[in-house]
């Protein structure tokens, strides 16, 4: 499988010495020492992938990938919501899909383990450099996804989720199935997003193929 598309200019992102994130704000706040240690989590994973010529951790990555795009849909973003984000992936290499049996039932239990064990770790980071707990109970409540379609920043979370998939994760994805099932897979992901998201990912650029999958998706979506 190829590697995703490289689309974002992570080299300024990263200290030359140790790969992590520079800090991004003032050197005591907790934000910035949980980000750290996120990001030192991410780091430790053994699947890469390349970014501007340098093999890279590959949920450190995206974790990255994600805090950028939800600077920019959502500027203004909670505190907790951007600690979910940061965390939203946080050290999934340790629970891999060949743990659960296959098929449509052993994905969603593969999946329902994974938001626990992204909440339970990020709890830990947080309770660590000393998060209240009421702070620490939302940012868990939006790694496991409740009140999707309900709640606004789970729905935040989730459409910028679904706009860093289908920028930087489809075209390699979508190598390995056939144009049906991408079809399929992208009218569920059109269903999860709001509105303002669905915007947001008409005016991204995409590829050849997943823009005429992603067109084939919504006129079966509207017939």
């Amino acid at each position: 499988m190829s590697q995703p598309r490289d689309r974002t200019p992570f080299r300024e992102h990263f200290s030359e010495q140790t790969g992590f994130q520079r800090t991004l704000s003032r050197p005591d706040s907790l934000r910035t020492r949980a980000f750290e240690l996120f990001d030192r989590i991410n780091a430790s994973d053994p699947r890469t992938e390349v970014v501007s010529g340098v093999e890279r951790p590959k949920e450190l990555v995206y974790a990255l990938r994600l805090t950028e795009r939800l600077n920019h849909y959502e500027p203004e973003a909670s505190e907790a919501l951007q600690l979910a984000v940061r965390s939203q992936h946080i050290a999934r290499w340790r629970i891999p899909r060949s743990e659960f049996p296959e098929g449509r039932s052993g994905y969603k239990r593969w999946r329902i383990r994974l938001m626990q064990e992204h909440a339970d770790i990020a709890s830990d980071v947080l309770r660590e450099v000393g998060y209240e707990e009421s702070t620490i109970e939302t940012v868990a409540r939006l790694l496991r996804k409740q009140g999707l379609k309900r709640d606004p920043e789970v729905q935040v979370l989730e459409d910028v989720v679904c706009l860093v998939f289908l920028e930087h994760y489809f075209d390699a994805f979508a190598e390995d199935h056939s144009d049906d099932k991408l079809v399929g897979i992208l009218r569920k992901t059109w269903a999860k997003m709001s509105d303002r998201g669905r915007t947001a990912a008409r005016e991204l650029e995409l590829g050849e193929r997943a823009t005429m999958l992603l067109g084939e998706a919504l006129r079966k979506a509207d017939s």
